[in-house]
């Protein structure tokens, strides 16, 4: 590079010069002035001067080969080109396209030693065998480590996952291609002591210790407890002095209940504080002995002391643990508090990796998923996964990623799930249990550490502000008369009100002013009574500012207390630029809390939310508006908990909370050893709610655990790419399927099947060839039958039809093919019954006889009526719809009450020898008379002509009904002499054949409820060539496996080149609309090019719409399309070219917490599309993705939390 010499500086030089700093590309102004005749040459403060500078190749080579005439000429252009070729010219090594990596050595040496003396007596050589597994071929623990490091933490999406836990045994076939070196680890018996491959190992016990007398049962010990507690110095003392003694093993068992508890019940909450006696012998006897455990308690009732027991447990061990939890402020929560309690603990979230090489990482569930798919190194030395708010795999949107992550744990993982109360633990623990193949041990209270009382308030002035009303005692008690105390308060201030302005229609809806009324009158009473700190729940974030707006006048705090929150405020902010510093939220928010006033909402700032926490947490945020996101998981207890409504919107309607919503936000309420009851407050502006949902809402039972599963693209290809795994296997053992118990089924098919090889053989020779065409057809005729008999019975003519005097047809258990008259009919339109006079044998009136039965004997299946043959008698029976088989055309005059009465009065034993009354009599004769008269059967009332039952399914039924009745004439089977005798044998054999069938079917994929979608989703991805006819992932499905969410969408318009002529800055805009949600009312001014863009990802959007409805998912195109919104594209374009955050905040009302939410999710997406750019080989576009990421990663959007600092 050629020199340049600055000229001497002139008068007309202003005395100034530049300084570089470092290599950063900071400069700083020099004024001072230069000495005369001095040139102003660049100054650096680095030791050496400027480091060399160099011009772009790009540059140096157009100016030698472009420009250069010499190198082009115009006319001897051959000349030119064999020079060109001379300075190109390289050897060609035509062996160097056959070079391939060396494969493993396939044997190798074996030492032969005197076993006495160790000497080296010979070598042998020794075959080994599947040298070649490795985490491309391999589910194995076995498989070597991965070389690299960049992929030993996250795992690649070329990777086998480990082996899942609980996975059916393997086939004859697999286990012969099993080798010594892929034998599965025993990480229960001896791992600490007998390293793989040796027989024996080290003894560490320490010999001088007490051990026990074996095994003891857990309800003794737990009977004891009483004792423990009276001896508490002495079971310290001791506990110091043998802290080295076995401890007693619990004894296994098949059954939960076997484990007692009821009992775990009683002396939870004892467990659960760390102070008491319990715990020692809890962990040595649950977690020491590597066991999984269920924790279901409520709020601040220490279910973290069993986590960071097991964090302690795997330290000692020197294995890891990931703690899971389902939102990322709770994990940056957790990671502070365990970062002061255990030091090595590391944090992965989508945007933050620290300390990745820890023995305990926190994480969201979704990155535990993807390493799991992605053979992540982690998973061997993992010992335990801690999921935090179990609860939260209710979501509908996120719980399916719960229940595949402990589908896809591996064997030797345990683990702790903690949760809020839900009614069905034991069925959610028996469901892992079954699937992983291991005891879980539930342990469940519903009892609180701090007692609740609940209030209605209806105070509104200076006057009313005590008007609060217990509703709800500490022991659960409803208490009516504060509720009709509440209501009287209101009628009697609505009364007054009426008389002084007259009467008005009492709206739904309250004014901001009354609303600012209820609010000042509410926290001047509780700051009075000092039951401050206080979380309202809002459930609008609207109506959370205008709230605390509203409080304009109210101030809470003292002179030290706004002294201290000044100064953490200005701390907090100090990493912010200078213009993020003064954005109108920030100001708002740093002079509602110098007055002890906070708002915490998901469009509040993130950094701001972290400031009001700690406020909150350290009490100097007295009154906090909180939407119900701030119950989720974040561990910040009050003292009292108010509730603004009880109706909330879920999206679609407004409709009351749930109990287990309600629990959960009142659950906040009471700081355990600080307070001795907590007050939860519902808020009676416009009225007192209705009693009914008060009880329900408070005293319900809470949410119950239901599966969220469904199938992804995602899930599809990452198991389609591990031949060793099957989709139809998630499916199987999901949750929604756990009613599924294939063992029992498994041992009740092995019991038919040799009900079935015991039965006696059947005789299907000369006349009996056609016996079980017979049997079919006679089963098909019943089924027809059936299903025309419900039709007609649930039709209204057919129940009209059925009224008092009409003559059908019985058959049940006692009766076949008997007359019946119509005596009364029951009121109950649900189990509708019919009160009938029916004829029978004389001695069978109560069903003692052994009259034929129809489902005994099916082959008599047909129209010839009972006709007895004896002397006639009568009973009276209610009928249910399924005992008339046929209605038929005939009534007769009957008196129904004299029939009833006669015959109640005849069963009593003094009158049971009375003969029958005239009008029983009458109406037996008549009976009789028409089965004499018709024995061949009765004129039946037709469906479709008689009862107007036109579709389709009853004309069918009943055409096919003539035909097979007509059929049954043909077989010869019917005139042998054994055939009922043979028939007997087939209906049993065959009962037991379609029992056998049933359950094959249970276990079999075919009755997985999501088999048909799965068949769906399978099709999609075959038209669009993601995978090939045979189910093998091809490039676009490797591609789709990269990323987490619309997948087929981005793959789409990465394969279309759809992003390749957009800018860094539109690429983020455009794909903003796959992270933002929300509707917004400001129109975007965006480029055209950014329009155009915004119509192709719409038309690719549409067409994959339209092919999923044609494969038969029940999405429309139209639901498909009008997930992705553009409302943010102005804004993220605008961020990504250096617009401040204040003036970007002015283009769009959404607010400012939820764009940076957005943007913060649109950089994960920008990294899966950079990282899919680079697998296709795209590698422009993949710097673009980078150039984008790093545009909109900066300022106040990304700032680094509090909580991790």
């Amino acid at each position: 590079m050629e020199r340049i010499d600055l000229p001497a500086v002139g008068p007309t030089d202003l005395p100034i010069s530049l300084l570089e700093m470092g290599c950063s590309g900071r400069f700083e102004l020099i004024t001072h002035p230069q000495p005369n005749d001095q040139p102003l040459p660049p100054q650096s403060s680095l030791p050496h001067g400027l480091p060399p500078t160099s011009v772009s190749l790009e540059t140096e080579v157009e100016k030698r080969f472009l420009r250069d005439p010499a190198w082009l000429p115009i006319h001897d252009t051959d000349a030119a080109f064999h020079r060109f070729l001379k300075l190109a010219e390289r050897d060609v090594h035509i062996d160097s396209l056959l070079h391939c990596a060396l494969s493993p050595l396939h044997s190798g040496i074996s030492v032969v030693r005197d076993p006495t003396t160790g000497m080296l007596l010979d070598f042998n050589e020794v075959l080994l065998g599947d040298t070649g597994i490795s985490a491309k071929n391999s589910m194995s623990l076995q498989r070597p480590p991965n070389p690299n490091p960049s992929e030993s933490l996250r795992g690649s999406n070329t990777n086998y996952p480990f082996l899942p836990g609980g996975m059916e045994e393997l086939t004859l076939e697999q286990i012969k291609k099993k080798s010594e070196l892929e034998e599965d680890i025993d990480f229960e018996n001896g791992l600490l002591t007998v390293p793989p491959g040796l027989k024996v190992g080290m003894d560490f016990s320490d010999k001088d210790a007490k051990t026990t007398k074996g095994e003891i049962n857990l309800l003794s010990l737990l009977s004891t407890f009483d004792d423990i507690i009276d001896s508490q110095p002495e079971a310290e003392e001791k506990e110091k002095g043998h802290g080295s003694g076995n401890a007693p093993k619990l004894p296994r068992t098949n059954s939960l209940e076997d484990l007692g508890i009821k009992v775990f019940n009683k002396y939870i909450y004892f467990f659960f504080s760390p102070l008491t006696y319990l715990i020692p012998y809890w962990h040595r006897t649950l977690l020491e002995a590597h066991d999984s455990v269920f924790v279901a308690a409520h709020t601040s009732a220490g279910k973290t002391v069993v986590a960071e027991y097991a964090i302690a447990l795997s330290q000692k061990h020197m294995t890891r643990t990931i703690y899971t939890s389902p939102i990322k402020a709770l994990s940056n929560q957790k990671f502070r508090d365990f970062k002061t309690t255990f030091g090595d603990v590391g944090l992965l979230t989508g945007d933050v990796q620290l300390s990745p090489e820890a023995s305990c990482l926190i994480m969201t569930t979704e990155i535990l998923r993807s390493m799991l798919y992605n053979g992540s190194e982690v998973i061997r030395d993992l010992e335990w996964v801690i999921f935090d708010e179990v609860h939260y795999i209710n979501d509908a949107e996120r719980g399916v990623v719960w229940e595949e992550v402990l589908i896809m744990l591996p064997d030797h993982v345990s683990i702790i799930l903690l949760s809020a109360t839900v009614p069905n633990a034991v069925e959610f623990s028996e469901w892992i249990g079954r699937i992983k193949k291991k005891h879980i041990y539930v342990i469940s209270t519903a009892k609180r550490p701090v007692p609740l009382e609940h209030y209605l308030y209806t105070g509104n002035s200076t006057k009313t502000q005590k008007e609060m009303f217990l509703l709800l005692d500490p022991s659960g008690n409803f208490q009516t008369k504060g509720y009709y105390a509440a209501i009287d308060a209101k009628k009697e201030r609505t009364s007054k009100h009426a008389q002084s302005f007259g009467t008005k229609n009492p709206s739904q809806y309250t004014t901001s002013n009354q609303d600012r009324a209820v609010w000042l009158s509410l926290l001047h009473f509780l700051s009075q009574r000092q039951q401050t700190p206080v979380v309202a729940f809002t459930f609008s974030k609207t109506r959370c500012d205008d709230n605390a707006r509203s409080l304009a006048s109210m101030d809470l705090t003292s002179s030290a207390e706004k002294s201290e929150i000044h100064s953490f405020f200005q701390k907090s902010l100090r990493r912010l630029r200078g213009g993020d510093r003064q954005l109108p939220q920030i100001l708002f928010m740093r002079d509602l809390l110098k007055r002890g006033i906070g708002v915490h909402h998901s469009g509040i700032l993130p950094i701001m939310k972290e400031v009001i926490e700690m406020l909150f947490s350290r009490g100097l945020v007295k009154v906090l508006f909180a939407t119900e996101t701030f119950a989720m998981g974040v561990n910040m207890p009050a003292r009292t908990v108010v509730f603004d409504s009880i109706r909330k919107h879920d999206g679609t309607g407004f409709r009351n909370l749930l109990p287990g919503e309600y629990i959960q936000m009142a659950g906040r309420a009471g700081r355990r050893g600080l307070d001795a009851t907590g007050t939860v407050i519902i808020l009676c502006k416009s009225g007192v709610h209705d009693m009914g949902d008060l009880n329900v809402m408070m005293l319900g039972k809470p949410t119950v655990l239901q599966s969220q599963f469904r199938l992804t693209y995602t899930m599809i290809l990452n198991l389609l790419r591990v031949e060793a795994l099957r989709v139809t296997d998630m499916m199987r053992r999901s949750f929604s399927e756990s009613h599924r118990d294939t063992q029992a089924y498994e041992q009740q098919i092995g019991q038919l099947k040799q009900t079935l090889s015991s039965l006696p053989p059947l005789d299907t020779e000369g006349q009996l060839s056609d016996l079980l065409s017979y049997y079919y057809t006679v089963t098909e005729l019943r089924i027809t039958a059936e299903a025309l008999q419900c039709a007609v019975l649930g039709s209204v003519n057919g129940l009209k039809a059925l009224s008092v005097g009409r003559v059908v047809v019985v058959n049940n258990k006692q009766h076949f093919n008997a007359l019946g008259v119509i005596l009364q009919v029951s009121s109950d339109s649900v189990n509708r019954t019919f009160t009938a006079l029916i004829i029978c044998e004389k001695g069978n009136e109560e069903g003692r006889g052994d009259s034929p039965n129809c489902s005994a004997f099916p082959h008599l299946y047909n129209t010839a009526l009972f006709t007895p043959e004896g002397p006639c008698s009568h009973t009276v029976q209610k009928l249910k719809l399924q005992d008339i088989s046929a209605i038929t055309v005939k009534t007769l005059k009957v008196i129904p009450d004299r029939i009833i009465d006669n015959y109640n009065k005849r069963q009593q034993l003094r009158f049971r020898l009375d003969p029958p009354g005239q009008a029983i009599s009458t109406a037996t004769q008549e009976l009789l008379r028409l089965v004499e008269a018709n024995p061949g059967g009765v004129m039946t009332l037709d469906p479709v002509n008689d009862f107007q039952l036109k579709s389709v399914d009853v004309v069918e039924g009943t055409m096919r009904l003539r035909v097979l009745q007509d059929s049954l004439k043909d077989f010869s089977c019917i005139h042998s002499p054994t055939f009922s005798e043979q028939f007997l044998r087939v209906q049993e054999r065959m009962s037991v054949q379609e029992e056998l069938d049933k359950l094959l079917f249970l276990i079999s994929d075919q009755s997985l409820s999501l088999l048909p979608e799965y068949h769906q989703r399978i099709k999609v991805l075959q038209s669009l060539q993601y995978v090939d006819s045979s189910g093998a992932v091809q490039l676009k499905g490797r591609v789709a496996c990269q990323i987490s969410s619309h997948e087929l969408l981005l793959t789409e318009l990465l394969f279309e080149n759809a992003l390749s002529p957009l800018a860094p800055e539109e690429s983020a805009a455009l794909l903003s609309c796959l992270v933002f949600q929300q509707k917004t009312q400001v129109e975007p001014h965006i480029t055209n090019t950014l329009k155009e863009g915004i119509e192709r990802v719409l038309a690719v959007a549409q067409r994959i719409g339209e092919l999923q409805r044609d494969c038969g998912i029940t999405q429309t195109a139209e639901e498909f399309v009008g997930q992705f919104k553009f409302g943010l594209t102005e804004v993220v374009y605008c961020w990504a070219r250096g617009m401040p955050f204040a003036e970007i905040a002015q283009l769009t009302d959404v607010q400012e917490g939820t764009v940076v939410r957005c943007i913060q999710r649109l950089d994960e997406v920008l990294k899966e599309v950079r990282q899919a750019a680079r697998i296709v080989g795209d590698s422009v576009l993949g710097s673009k993705m980078e150039k984008a990421s790093l545009a909109i990663r900066r300022d106040i959007v990304f700032t680094a939390s509090l909580y991790t600092h």
